[in-house]
């Protein structure tokens, strides 16, 4: 990268920090004081609510990164267009391609950074935060469901009542089917935890055996039970969708498809969390034209604001998009990418506009 493309690179970065900064610290003060509404109450203390909030803080920056890419970029722009720092540059013979060059370069880091971000540091920040507060709440994730969770394994159908903080269950039933989809067997057990080997074991077991002729109870005080599913699977169900990572969302959906369930959901989270990152390429392109084009009114406020307005419907479009792909089955890819591929044709055609003109 050359002198020129070094300096817009180090300008657009320490706005981008800057506006970053100020959303975050912005979005973690609500947070706090969403949080306050449950302190006091079943020992959740002040500094559990702070230690939650900051745990919280990679997922955080993750929604805001896109956002903040755009509001700096187009502050840093704007700044020197407004100083013709620009003019000269494109004087001196920078072509508006080469401007976008640049750009591209730079917002293809923020995009790995965001895709980094969504698929390591976050998801493990949210299932830390989450299982902090229900510990500091002494509560459990699954218990407030009035029959548990049923999950659909090849020929085997799980309820769990409970599954503690640990990852331990309580209260399973397991329902085995056999030739012909008749139910063969059910497990009742008080608790099961999950082994290294990928079995559960079970304890204080009681197996209820149907035949033709009759149905038998057996007491069992431990039993080893083989099963696909693990304790990640369960987690899922207990997190969004859009908090997962994507290795997290593919295993879950060939689950779920091999065990003839739907998977429209979790398609579309997976796709949006691929199409995420480009928005970065997106907000870095369409900053340029939108400096320029502002140029003689010389407010950056204005800018800023029409920044902030822009942002804000893309992540309001894109939640929409997502809710409409669902309702209606629509192609997961197709919705998804949807509104990163629109913003990403209208910062090329402000851009066709600007060379020509």
């Amino acid at each position: 990268m050359s002198r020129l493309g070094r300096y817009i690179f180090s300008a657009v970065f320490g706005y981008v920090l800057i506006t970053l900064v100020v959303l975050t610290g912005i979005f973690i003060f609500f947070d706090m004081i969403g949080e306050l509404r449950d302190v006091g109450k079943d020992g959740y203390m002040l500094k559990d609510a702070l230690v939650y909030v900051l745990l919280t803080l990679p997922s955080r920056l993750y929604q805001l990164l896109p956002v903040a890419v755009l509001i700096g970029s187009i502050f840093a722009l704007s700044g020197m267009a407004d100083t013709s720092q620009i003019t000269v540059m494109r004087t001196a013979g920078v072509s508006i391609l080469r401007l976008c060059a640049w750009l591209i370069v730079c917002g293809a880091s923020y995009a790995v950074l965001t895709y980094l971000l969504g698929e390591y540091l976050a998801p493990m920040s949210s299932e830390a935060a989450k299982r902090y507060q229900i510990e500091a709440k002494q509560s459990v994730l699954l218990g407030k469901f009035q029959s548990g969770v049923w999950v659909k394994d090849e020929k085997q159908i799980i309820n769990v009542s409970v599954m503690n903080p640990d990852m331990t269950l309580e209260k399973v039933r397991i329902y085995q089917l056999g030739d012909g989809a008749k139910l063969a067997y059910i497990l009742d057990a008080n608790k099961a935890k999950y082994q290294k080997n990928g079995s559960w074991q079970l304890t204080d077991v009681q197996r209820t055996d149907f035949s033709e002729a009759k149905v038998q109870v057996t007491p069992v005080k431990e039993q080893v039970w083989q099963s696909s599913v693990n304790p990640d699977m369960l987690a899922v169900l207990m997190v969004k969708p859009q908090e997962m990572s994507v290795d997290a969302l593919n295993t879950y959906i060939r689950h779920l498809e091999n065990n003839k369930q739907s998977t429209q959901r979790y398609k579309l989270a997976f796709w949006g969390k691929l199409f995420y990152p480009l928005a970065c390429l997106s907000m870095m392109l369409i900053a340029l034209p939108f400096a320029l084009a502002q140029r003689r009114a010389g407010n950056v406020g204005v800018k800023i604001f029409l920044g902030i307005l822009l942002g804000v419907s893309f992540n309001f479009g894109s939640q929409l998009v997502t809710y409409v792909g669902e309702l209606y089955n629509l192609p997961a890819m197709l919705a998804a990418g949807f509104p990163t591929m629109v913003l990403l044709s209208m910062a090329l055609f402000f851009l066709w506009r600007q060379e020509r003109s």
